[in-house]
């Protein structure tokens, strides 16, 4: 049986995705390459590995049981790669972080440019996804790292903490909720919002939210940035949930009321999961610790 790294690591990410098109953007493959490496994989074992439909893709049976050996080969020849960079000159390799919205936009970039401006020849692959999504993907050894809420079960992972933030509103001066300091996030509900996208962890979040309270999330238009969402809120578009530090750093340029949201998840308690510290190879582990400080 000839699976070489490529057709595993390609497989992975066809899995983790749902996609065969996103799984070979994500293993830099074309995707006429992608799919002839897959049918390629399925002929030689003689059995299909995923089922089609209009939804995506999932393993069959058959690809459950390769993903799983998949994984562990991978996991194998990285861990192959830095003890043998050793010899070569110092740390290479690559480090798999996944984070949620909070954690990604506000608190991530400052802790890994430390950690990258001193690790020259460490990449850090970052995605974004919610955060019971990533407890799931750590506990299977998708990711190195996960950043999630405190909020979330996380098994048997092991934890450590992160940051403090909260969410508030972010509206316009004038608008009606402009004068309250607290708001509960049913009555912003009343009032068009401005987004991130609908891909983004914190938008399918919100969404989810709204949907528990038996409302609709009227989302008038849908951002990249938590500062372009601060700045067509100043502009009167709708409102924005935002993280506090966000809003803060938007207050001092644009013209803007904040008001605290009073439910109980509005506080972000942000904690670093890990499967354990002892399974991590070396550069990931001084991520972890570049993160702790």
């Amino acid at each position: 049986m000839r699976f070489d790294l490529t057709d595993l690591k390609l497989f992975c990410e066809v899995v983790d995705s749902g996609s065969i098109t996103a799984g070979a953007e994500r293993s830099a493959l074309a995707l006429a390459a992608a799919s002839t490496r897959i049918r390629g994989m399925e002929a030689v074992l003689g059995a299909p590995l995923l089922t089609r439909s209009r939804q995506g893709v999932t393993p069959t049976p058959a690809g459950r049981m390769l993903l799983k050996h998949a994984r562990t080969l991978l996991a194998q020849s990285a861990r192959m790669r830095e003890d043998l960079s050793a010899y070569a000159g110092g740390l290479s390799g690559e480090v798999k972080v996944l984070a949620n919205t909070n954690a990604l936009t506000e608190f991530l970039p400052e802790a890994l440019s430390l950690f990258l401006a001193a690790h020259r020849h460490v990449t850090v692959d970052l995605e974004e996804r919610l955060s019971d999504e990533i407890v799931g993907l750590i506990a299977e050894g998708v990711g190195d790292i996960g950043i999630v809420a405190g909020t979330v079960e996380v098994g048997a992972l092991q934890t450590y903490p992160f940051r403090t933030d909260r969410f508030v509103v972010a509206t316009a001066s004038d608008h009606p909720l402009a004068g309250r300091r607290r708001v509960s996030f049913a009555e912003v509900l009343d009032y068009d919002f401005v987004g991130l996208e609908r891909s983004s962890s914190l938008q399918r979040f919100l969404t989810a939210k709204a949907a528990r309270e038996g409302r609709p999330l009227k989302l008038r238009v849908q951002l990249r940035s938590f500062d372009a969402v601060c700045r067509l809120v100043e502009s009167g578009v709708g409102v924005g949930v935002v993280p506090l530090t966000t809003a803060l750093r938007a207050v001092k340029s644009m013209d803007l009321a904040i008001a605290d949201l009073s439910d109980d998840w509005a506080v972000r308690e942000l904690r670093i999961v890990i499967r354990a510290e002892e399974e991590l190879r070396p550069y990931a582990r001084e991520l972890v610790e570049t993160l702790r400080a």
